[in-house]
């Protein structure tokens, strides 16, 4: 099915005339669709429905010693270290004073919980915790209901606090872990040696002539160092310091970095709450469900990467790291629910000012959060104008509107406070306001702040292409969707003014003195430079669709010849290998944002066959160099366009996998063992592999989802509206389904659930309207 929302609501908006031109362009684009051509598409492909997932919101809970241990019973959740055992009680941990000796390990069985120290074992009933023994135990497990522990390379069966020998022999190897599994008890040695007990004895050879510690028959462990054991949904898992072993019958399969496994150096192993299995190693902790791994690293949601143990209760999971506690609660969401959050977030922690959407940075003076005045507000804002756009098509919700309404207005004002006709500023600062005034500039220079006319407001100058790219991408959505009335002419005619302004200087955005910005040509001569002739093909896209944008929109002939005078200068010719791709270390990831917001335009107003075909080859170049990247905007963009399910599944997956918190926190996964480039693949741009927004940081559309280090050590707050734009526009496109009959706790956002935090909300001089 195709669509073509950009003559949705022409009658009432517009007139006549347009209604005409409407039908014109249908006629058309249907032509060019049999082809496969134009227009928006529908891949065909049923909606991905917004069904209930599983969301993770994690908590730290700073430690000044490390944590050895930790065990949950119910909502009880305890933690063990040298300096003794202690209780999370909220947010702290709070001694337990009858454990004050160091705690090795806890355990947790229906009979109790056990504490187990080279000073003696303690077990917490209903009366609370109490001494069992002096006895120094290694494990304990239940095991046919009955608890037992083991000392001495022996079992002993725990009746109180008395021990009672459970094996008239000794095992062949010191234990170190126990675990039932399939009816047996599993006992695992530190050096790559395991055992069953049959029968109430272990060791020596069986009826075919095998060491009995031979626990499998087929395979080899990655290393004979083990470390812990754990049985998971017929699995027996070993851990190793080279990776896991997936032991099942009496084959044994080694599982590492080749295999997926994000870090080899496992420290223990714990089963999860949904036949999943928690592994913790020396930098972070992994979820192994439904054959894949999850990655939870420091600073996001661990305290230290060292993970010395692990607990599960319910749907909540317990790290004890080398500095303190780590805490992942898993949570029924919908996209519909994180989207309503977001925008709540928005609003709570002061990210709106203006009409405009801000980061958060941290202000060390203040010490409190306040917004940054970037290099492109108007850019950043503008898919948030896009998102509520798609959002207004979609629900008809009123606030939609009133949010797309007032973002275009404060788009439309950057253009009109320079005093330059088509010239937009790239940000503008309140005097005198609390935050971040951005003081670098284009190419190293200094930043150009200038009064706004009554010198309340400053404007930053030196504009360069990427705020002309994100002004005509974002309105003319916005003219497509949902500006009615007045708005639709202001809409044209701030589209015009900029399209005018390149016109009457010659491809060029000039500036207060006259001159060429450092980033605003797309003149001829530029792309004569050695800069140009490396920006040359991203350069003529943009000039391109700015044309044939405004074009479309205002039906001005001028605006038409423009375009024509582009293609008899070969423009078209270098849209073909738009992107480059070489060499990959100089390569600017953001440029790709800003050739997508162009193709977008440019495919769609397009109606030449054969110009469209070239534009196309070029647009499908572009996409496979990204596609890797698993962009949830790129992939729905591109399905919107060709009618192609291409990358729905890792784009529906990377919006699930976005966390509440929006804090860039710090990241490495330099160290990571499972960093090759996926089947099905190639890479251009540099980079192995995209990771997963849970294992990185949230991020705006453009940044890179392939980079191993970066973040901001939770200084800083992004703001949503990427996120917001790709999951609307995939509900405008019919990619993803209106969640269906599920209750408002998992639709929508709830009293409370947005984290608190933030910046003061502002409240300075109001925006003046624009002319």
């Amino acid at each position: 099915m195709i669509t073509y929302p950009f003559t949705r609501g022409a009658v009432s908006r517009q007139g006549f005339w347009p209604v005409i031109v409407s039908v014109w362009l249908a006629t058309l684009a249907d032509f060019c669709a049999a082809a496969g051509l134009s227009g928006t598409q529908s891949s065909g492909s049923p909606s991905m429905p917004d069904s209930v997932y599983l969301q993770e919101i994690g908590a730290r809970i700073v430690s000044d010693h490390p944590l050895t241990c930790v065990a949950a019973e119910g909502a009880r959740v305890w933690v063990g270290s040298e300096q003794g055992l202690e209780v999370l009680a909220g947010d702290r941990l709070q001694p337990v004073a009858d454990v004050r000796v160091s705690v090795r390990r806890l355990v947790s069985t229906p009979d109790g919980v056990w504490a187990l120290s080279t000073r003696g074992w303690f077990v917490h009933g209903a009366s609370g915790w109490s001494r069992g023994g002096e006895d120094d135990l290694v494990d304990v497990v239940s095991f046919r209901g009955r608890p037992l522990a083991v000392k001495d390379q022996r079992l002993w069966r725990i009746e109180g606090n008395r021990l009672v020998a459970l094996t008239t022999n000794r095992s062949p190897f010191p234990v170190i872990r126990l675990a039932e599994h399939q009816e047996s008890l599993a006992l695992l040695g530190a050096e790559g040696r395991m055992t069953f007990l049959n029968r109430g004895v272990f060791g020596g050879w069986d009826a075919y002539g095998f060491p009995a510690d031979q626990g499998w028959d087929w395979g080899d462990l990655p290393s004979p160092n083990t470390r812990d054991l754990a049985s998971v949904n017929g699995t027996l898992w070993i851990a190793t310091d080279r990776g896991l072993a997936q032991w099942r019958g009496m084959s044994v399969t080694p599982i590492g970095g080749a295999e997926g496994l994000p870090v080899e150096d496992v420290r223990c192993l714990t089963p999860g709450f949904e036949r999943d299995l928690w592994i913790g190693t020396t930098r972070g902790a992994i979820r192994s469900v439904g054959g894949k791994f999850h990655f939870f690293g420091a600073q996001r949601w661990l305290p230290h990467p060292q993970v010395n143990g692990i607990a599960v209760s319910e749907h909540t999971v317990y790290l004890a790291t080398g500095g303190g506690l780590g805490v992942i609660r898993y949570q029924p969401y919908t996209l519909a629910k994180k989207a309503a959050l977001y925008e709540a977030q928005l609003e709570s922690w002061g990210q709106k000012r203006l009409g405009f959407t801000h980061k958060l940075e941290w202000d060390e003076k203040a010490g409190r959060f306040v917004r940054e005045v970037s290099d492109n507000d108007g850019g950043y804002s503008g898919d948030y104008l896009a998102a509520q756009s798609y959002r207004w098509a979609t629900t008809h919700d009123p606030q939609a509107r009133r949010e797309a309404t007032n973002t275009f207005h404060a788009l439309r004002w950057l253009e009109s406070m320079t005093g330059i006709p088509g010239f937009p500023a790239r940000a503008v600062w309140v005097k005198g306001e609390e935050g971040h005034k951005s003081m670098g500039g284009s190419g190293g220079y200094p930043a150009e702040w200038h009064d706004v006319a009554g010198g309340v407001f400053e404007w930053k100058g030196d504009t360069s292409s990427d705020e002309i790219c994100g002004h005509f991408y974002s309105i003319s959505l916005f003219l497509e969707l949902a500006a009615e009335g007045a708005e639709a002419e202001q809409a044209k005619r701030h589209l015009s003014r900029i399209a005018d302004h390149l016109i009457e200087h010659e491809w060029k955005l000039v500036d207060l003195d006259g001159q060429p910005t450092r980033w605003g040509r797309w003149d001829p001569d530029y792309f004569r430079t050695d800069e140009g002739r490396f920006d040359r093909g991203l350069q003529a896209l943009e000039l391109l669709s700015f044309m044939k944008t405004a074009a479309h929109f205002t039906r001005e002939k001028r605006f038409e010849d423009a375009y024509q005078k582009l293609l008899g200068m070969g423009y078209a010719d270098y849209t073909l290998r738009q992107r480059s791709t070489f060499p990959p270390d100089d390569l600017a990831h953001f440029e790709d944002q800003l050739a997508f917001w162009c193709w977008w335009t440019l495919l769609r107003f397009e109606s030449d066959p054969d110009l469209h075909a070239l534009y196309r080859r070029g647009y499908e170049r572009s996409f496979e160099t990204v596609r890797v990247e698993h962009n949830p905007w790129y992939a729905f963009l591109h399905e919107g366009l060709s009618g192609e399910d291409r990358e729905r599944e890792a784009a529906l997956a990377h919006l699930r996998e976005w966390p509440l918190d929006l804090r860039l926190w710090s990241f490495d996964n330099a160290h990571r063992g499972d960093v090759h480039t996926p089947p099905g693949y190639q890479v251009f741009l540099g980079g192995k592999k995209a990771f997963s927004p849970r294992e990185r940081e949230p991020l705006r559309w453009d940044g890179w989802t392939m980079a191993l280090k970066g973040g901001e050590g939770g200084q800083a707050v992004i703001e949503p509206g990427g996120w917001l734009l790709a999951y609307w526009q995939a509900r405008y496109h019919g990619i993803i389904a209106a969640p269906a009959g599920l209750p408002d706790s998992v639709t929508a956002a709830q009293p409370g659930e947005v984290l608190p935090g933030g910046a003061l909300r502002y409240a300075g001089p109001a925006r003046p309207m624009a002319p």
